[in-house]
């Protein structure tokens, strides 16, 4: 293991820490990992509670000690008076499909891009360092329909031979093309990371971006257009219906357990000097990755419940049938690698939702 990775911190990097999206599945989880590591450090977390469930995690902040603000990031008086030393951005409207129908399109431009730009402010005035949490989903949609792939009885893989650069076997790298539509969501996360860059650059902030494939694990309120794996588990925990929507259920993804999203969050705290406003992929990669077939299989023998599942051909935008991201500039750079499988991470979100079953029912169905 490179010694890089085996790096702690004898105190807190920073003594004031402010995550946007406090309140959601990524934002909550890091708030508790800092405050449990660092628990002299003031964490506070903002969000304005828009996704459901999300209000369910404020009890666990306080309890935790991480102080709850609710506020939205598309008011930029909510940042006024700031002053902390290191902000992470990760509120949004996560949906690829948000928008689509032309409804409340302005809600996620004004939240992707508006929110991170006031985010970007607040940290200009008080001189904080920002970590952005954007995605892989910058990536164009019809580069990544265009790699080339072959189809197995479970799943689409990668060919070894590829036609356009930054993808091989492993999945694609922080080169690939991100030249053309991408959906709402991806547009408005690639042109704040282009805004994370330029303030960075103009104003000598330290500024890191982490470009994310699929998160999941515990406290994640899966939905059809987001958070797949929860939505997946609870379907056959709750006996919910589910459908493959496009690909015959063998449209893969690389998966990352949130607890090595965490990890890695962690070790980049160590490591300030390379705050120089690199993007970074960061995902499972091939070696964490399921189609939804594998899903089933694992969510069927995990959960112990077989439930139907029908079939839908329709591709709606932005649907690819494979996405992994090559993560070895980051696994270069600092030695990281994601330590917790798929099975453990299907097993840790059924093992969250069977202790907690009645009160999330109403929730995640």
């Amino acid at each position: 293991m490179n010694l890089r990775h085996c790096k702690t911190m004898s105190q807190e990097p920073f003594k004031r820490v402010l995550i946007t999206g406090g309140a959601g599945f990524v934002g909550s989880s890091i708030a508790l990992r800092l405050k449990h590591d660092f628990p002299d450090c003031e964490v506070v977390c903002v969000d304005n509670l828009h996704r459901k469930g999300s209000e369910l995690n404020v009890p666990r902040l306080s309890a935790a000690g991480v102080s709850f603000v609710r506020a939205d990031v598309r008011n930029r008086e909510a940042f006024d008076g700031a002053r902390y030393e290191l902000i992470i951005d990760a509120a949004a409207e996560p949906s690829v499909m948000a928008g689509v129908d032309g409804i409340r399109v302005d809600y996620v431009v004004d939240t992707n891009l508006g929110g991170t730009l006031n985010v970007l402010e607040a940290a200009r005035r008080c001189s904080a360092a920002v970590m952005f949490l954007s995605t892989s989903r910058v990536y164009a949609v019809n580069a990544l329909r265009a790699m080339r792939m072959r189809e197995t009885d479970r799943r689409f893989e990668l060919s070894d031979i590829q036609e356009q650069a930054g993808v091989t076997v492993l999945g694609v790298d922080e080169s690939f093309d991100v030249d053309g539509a991408k959906t709402l969501y991806g547009a408005t996360k690639y042109a704040s990371e282009v805004m994370v860059r330029e303030y960075g650059a103009q104003f000598g902030l330290r500024v890191a971006v982490n470009r994310c494939g699929v998160i999941a694990g515990p406290w994640q309120m899966g939905r059809v257009d987001q958070g797949i794996i929860g939505l997946w588990v609870a379907a056959h925990i709750y006996g919910k219906r589910l459908k493959y929507i496009g690909y015959n259920g063998k449209q893969v993804r690389g998966i990352l357990h949130i607890d090595d999203l965490c990890d890695l969050l962690l070790l980049q705290l160590a490591h300030m000097d390379e705050w120089d406003g690199r993007v970074r992929n960061v995902g499972g990669g091939r070696e964490v990755s399921v189609s939804l077939l594998e899903l089933t299989e694992l969510c069927r023998t995990v959960a112990g419940r077989t439930i139907e599942i029908g079939y839908d051909d329709a591709v709606r935008p932005g649907d690819v049938p494979l996405y992994l991201s090559d993560t070895r500039k980051i696994r270069g750079e600092l030695g990281w690698l994601p330590t917790r499988p798929a099975e453990t991470i299907v097993e840790d979100v059924v093992k969250w939702i069977m202790d907690n079953k009645e009160k999330f029912r109403g929730v995640l169905t």
